[in-house]
């Protein structure tokens, strides 16, 4: 199997530069938005490059979890490197856990620049309003509780009042640590750079524990 580096090849644009990069898993091309870095650290350890900063020859990789396992599997790193290098095994969970804090310090810095309301009446009272671009609700919330803010929310978005999204990706748990309060399972935020930063980082969760179409 040919070795999927960085390195150019006579249909790609280049290792750092153009709109796509090749996966090495699956041989497709894509958007670097849609993909995950990884490079070997000095160690010869593997570590994901969520930022896309790091030095040194990267290895791309769709960002899917179920992409990451089979690189995994499948020994990609090493060969793509052609070298040994240590993969962690929960390499995937290790990448779950690195988005979903990106995703909390998104939701915090958002709440910082006071764009966030929580708590069910709170929320429910933001969207009659019409400030609401953002319907944040913990993942292991109640049905019936998100079933009721979705309805009102997606009944406004359809009658072109706003344009929204509803975002699930955190716990209640990270919710409350990110917001600096307790028991929190239902959040609003209103337009702002610090809510599109915070629905980017919660897109790239969501497509990352997507399962393969």
């Amino acid at each position: 199997m040919i070795a999927h580096t960085d390195t150019v090849e006579p249909d790609d644009p280049g290792p750092e530069t153009g709109p796509v990069r090749l996966c090495a898993v699956s041989r497709t091309h894509r958007p670097p938005e849609e993909m995950l870095r990884f490079v070997a650290d000095p160690d010869g350890t593997i570590v994901p490059d969520l930022s896309r900063r790091l030095p040194g020859r990267g290895v791309w990789v769709e960002a899917t979890r179920e992409a990451v396992t089979q690189a995994v599997k499948k020994g990609i790193f090493a060969r793509s490197l052609k070298r040994n290098v240590t993969v962690p095994p929960d390499l995937a969970e290790r990448i779950d856990r690195l988005l979903a804090r990106r995703v909390a310090d998104a939701l915090s810095l958002a709440n910082k620049a006071g764009l966030i309301v929580a708590g069910f009446a709170k929320v429910e009272e933001a969207i009659k309003a019409g400030r609401v671009v953002v319907l944040i609700h913990a993942s292991d919330a109640a049905q019936d509780g998100m079933a009721k803010l979705d309805s009102r929310f997606k009944a406004l978005c359809a009658a072109g009042e706003m344009a929204g999204e509803i975002r699930k990706e955190l716990t209640s748990e990270e919710m409350s640590l990110a917001l600096g309060r307790m028991n929190v399972v239902h959040a609003a935020a209103s337009e702002g750079g610090a809510t599109r930063r915070f629905v980017d980082e919660a897109g790239r969760l969501r497509r990352f524990r997507m399962a393969a179409d």
